[in-house]
């Protein structure tokens, strides 16, 4: 099955070799082994009992006639029998001193007399080397089992890189909807790995290391994997979260042994997702510039630097972040060329559903194109989890399609948050959520620049009560002045419709205000629409790249032209309010229909408001 923009698994997929065997088990049965000998040893209980005595002790024994048989030992240890109420007794005691007198008495006593040199016995030799033996396999079996299955002890600076060959079908450039310029980028690389002497004998170089720029889900390390099934060689994958360690140098080390993995695999692609985890700027950090991350980099940089293109080894690196990365990995030679994987169009969306939905049954109703429309911004991801909701949804419901509505259901979960259809609200809050969100849908068949409204619902998903949605007509990446301040108008709507019906308005309004509000400051310091102060821009992002998000704006302008700001900004959203509380108010008897109907059936639909409202029906789409 073909795949899509984000990272899809395929029908076979690819399976990592880990850089080791199989576990040796060896250890372990050895370890066991060996306890349970040594524990056995210890609980046999077969050798008599010796009883230890005095020597003082021994020649009483001698002068009452009880002693029948004595073993010496090296001239100082006694092994001896002795009679004791009828019974054998077996004794032992140590010399202390020269006897001569000893073997005479012994003689004359007619004592069996014997001699010996004491050696070490089986058992004696085990009691002594097995703990020994124990504790080294131990440690040995541990260091062994550490670092993860398969791999060496103490192996931190190992490369964790995992390679993937195929089983199955391989992700070409064909799997991949859309992003037709980020193709043709990378389809140099592709024709390189392939036949380098094409390239060689023209004198070029081919580029050292490619970045793969987009946002999350946009498909950067479907791309690469793209890259590597179109070129039929060898692909590394690894996280740039895995060169850094506690331990001091061993991202660096790392470093080297990826590098060396892909000469000897060449030609190949190694790739590092995530690179902004390794690649930050040095000198970012708060604990220093000497830290372990920047070494790790120092070394990717040198790397890079120290292999050839001729070595047949092509770097792709993919990161969200590309802001925050050193400028030295960024310079020719290095990552030399950057590939934007952008979000999908309108045309790769329906594209990208298409690939998603071609395994679930669909209704025969089932429209992708205006499936497509409405999920602007929604990148691979997002559009994939999209059709995987619907299809719950119509599982739920035990029906044996996906229909529209389960798609539409699935949407407004995805943007908004799961529907919550069991909140109990009382029927005043009800009303006034009714009247709040028809006053946001009205404004959008009064206003020249704004989208046509898609539908409006009182149905609470997350911690909204209710929703407006409107629905563009296609693609846009920039905006109009006229657009930005009809959307003001429309934030505002919310709160015009219960000021005119209740002379007072509800928290409700939190979020359209901050939008509102947002948009405007934009309008005045960013974008140059206020008349008053002219096309500037006011206010520079202080962005700490090791914080990786902006935590505050630079006033680089005086107090009196922040006065000027903040007057210009009052002045738009004066404007906003006062355009929608006078087109709210001439049309009060169709926002209260409106309200009503909204009451009755939770949801409305432009077709079913343009009834309410007598307005004329939408412009049939235009086709292709």
């Amino acid at each position: 099955m073909p795949a899509s923009q984000h990272d899809q698994k395929p029908d076979k997929p690819l399976k990592p070799v880990l850089p080791g065997g199989r576990p040796n088990h060896f250890a372990l049965i050895f370890f066991v082994l060996m306890a349970g000998l040594f524990i056995a040893y210890f609980l046999r209980n077969e050798t008599p009992v010796v009883q230890e005595v005095a020597y003082s002790d021994f020649l009483e024994y001698l002068d009452r006639n009880e002693v029948t048989k004595v073993k010496i030992y090296d001239n100082n240890v006694i092994d001896g029998e002795r009679r004791s109420q009828g019974e054998i007794v077996r004794f032992k005691t140590l010399i202390p001193y020269a006897d001569p007198s000893l073997i005479p008495t012994l003689r004359s006593r007619n004592i069996m007399v014997s001699g010996a040199v004491a050696g070490l016995s089986l058992w004696r030799i085990v009691v002594e080397i097995v703990p020994w033996i124990l504790v080294i396999g131990f440690v040995w079996f541990m260091m062994r089992n550490m670092q993860g299955t398969g791999s060496r002890a103490f192996q931190f600076g190992k490369s964790r890189a995992k390679r993937y060959h195929d089983e199955g079908k391989k992700v070409t450039f064909a799997d991949v909807a859309g992003q037709v310029d980020a193709k043709y980028e990378l389809q140099e690389v592709v024709s390189f790995l392939k036949n380098p002497q094409k390239f060689t004998k023209m004198g070029a170089r081919i580029p050292k290391g490619v970045l793969l720029v987009g946002l999350p889900g946009t498909g950067k390390t479907l791309m690469a994997k793209a890259v590597a099934g179109e070129a039929g060689v060898n692909f590394f994958h690894m996280s740039g979260s895995d060169f850094v360690e506690m331990f001091v140098g061993v991202g660096a080390s790392r470093v080297r042994d990826l590098f060396d993995q892909g000469r000897r695999s060449a030609p190949c692609i190694v790739f590092i997702d995530e690179l902004d985890a390794v690649g930050r700027t040095r000198g970012a950090g708060y604990g220093g510039g000497h830290d372990e991350r920047e070494q790790t980099l120092n070394q990717l940089l040198v790397e890079m630097d120290g292999f050839d293109s001729k070595d047949g080894v092509i770097i792709l690196a993919a990161t969200n972040r590309p802001d925050v990365l050193d400028p030295a990995l960024l310079r020719p030679g290095r990552f030399d060329r950057q590939v934007v994987v952008a979000m999908p169009d309108i045309k790769e969306r329906e594209a990208i559903l298409k690939i998603h939905s071609a395994k679930i049954p669909l209704a025969q109703d089932i429209d992708l194109a205006r499936v497509a429309r409405a999920s602007p911004g929604m990148s691979g991801a997002e559009i994939a989890n999209l059709i995987n909701e619907a299809a719950l949804f119509a599982a739920r419901k035990d029906k044996a399609a996906v229909e529209m509505g389960d798609l539409e259901e699935a949407r407004d979960k995805v943007l908004m948050g799961v529907a919550r259809k069991t909140l109990v609200i009382s029927d005043k809050e009800r009303r006034m959520t009714a009247i709040h969100e028809a006053g946001h849908a009205l404004l959008h068949y009064f206003l020249k620049n704004a989208d046509p409204l898609h539908k409006v619902t009182i149905v609470p998903h997350g911690r909204a009560l209710g929703m407006a949605m409107s629905l563009p007509e296609e693609d846009s990446y920039s905006r109009t002045r006229g657009w930005i301040e009809d959307r003001v108008v429309i934030c505002y709507g919310g709160w015009a419709a219960e000021k005119l019906f209740y002379n007072e308005t509800t928290t409700g309004t939190k979020q359209d205000l901050e939008q509102a509000t947002e948009m405007a400051r934009r309008m005045v310091c960013e974008w140059g629409m206020a008349e008053e102060l002219g096309p500037v821009t006011y206010g520079q992002e202080d962005e700490p790249i090791f914080l990786g998000k902006e935590i505050a704006r630079h006033k680089d302008y005086s107090e009196e032209t922040a006065r000027n700001i903040d007057e210009a900004v009052k002045n738009i959203l004066k404007a906003a309010l006062a355009t929608a509380q006078e087109i709210l108010a001439s049309h009060k008897a169709g926002l209260e229909k409106m309200a009503d109907a909204l009451l009755a059936r939770e949801t409305l639909v432009d077709e079913e408001v343009r009834t309410l409202l007598d307005l004329p029906p939408k412009e049939p789409e235009k086709k292709g």
